[in-house]
């Protein structure tokens, strides 16, 4: 049923005229509970909008579903708790820079809500949190929907093509990573100056 919803939600935006901006950034909102990763609803931004329209209206839904999930985890302290100790797992290596942060943004795998959580224990307010939320997010949204636009540009067959890869890589690394876990020493990955 989510596969069917993800494929129809974009066709729906792209029929809906004046309301597609407004519907393209709800899609944005209800991209979590879809389970699509961020990169996928960057590119139909980048197909339906083109790089400038859809990366700003990208960059508005990515910051409102930032804001949201501040409110949420400060309405549920538990499962703020929660993700506390889950990030400090994972990042039990020292603080990460906001270039670090954009970088990782940038990756599929890298959980988003992970990344809002690390930059929600970073900063002191909701102010500086949602700043720094937009900043992490200005260069992954522009580089998505980036790739949305492309393969409009794209003659079909290759459209077709380039999408049927990426689809393959996606799985093909989603499902090596479930069988394999790699961990990656963070003082080696990324230097901090």
């Amino acid at each position: 049923m989510i596969e069917h919803l993800s494929e129809a939600i974009p066709i729906y935006i792209e029929q809906s005229g004046f309301l597609a901006p407004l519907l393209f950034v709800l899609f944005h909102l209800i991209r979590p509970l879809l389970l699509l990763p961020v990169i996928f609803v960057c590119m139909v931004g980048g197909y339906l909008f083109g790089v400038i329209y859809g990366s700003i209206f990208s960059m508005i839904g990515l910051t409102l579903m930032c804001i949201i999930f501040y409110f949420i985890t400060m309405k549920f302290p538990n499962l703020l708790s929660k993700f506390a100790k889950l990030n400090k797992k994972m990042m039990k290596n020292g603080p990460m820079t906001m270039n670090q942060i954009m970088v990782l943004r940038m990756v599929p795998f890298v959980h988003f809500h992970l990344l809002s959580l690390y930059v929600m224990e970073q900063t002191n307010s909701f102010k500086e949190y949602t700043k720094y939320s937009f900043l992490g997010i200005v260069l992954p949204s522009i580089i998505f929907t980036s790739f949305g636009q492309m393969i409009v540009d794209l003659p079909l067959f290759y459209s077709i093509a380039l999408l049927v890869f990426l689809t393959a890589i996606f799985f093909g690394f989603r499902k090596k990573n479930l069988d394999k876990q790699t961990n990656v020493e963070w003082k080696k990955f990324f230097k901090t100056s």
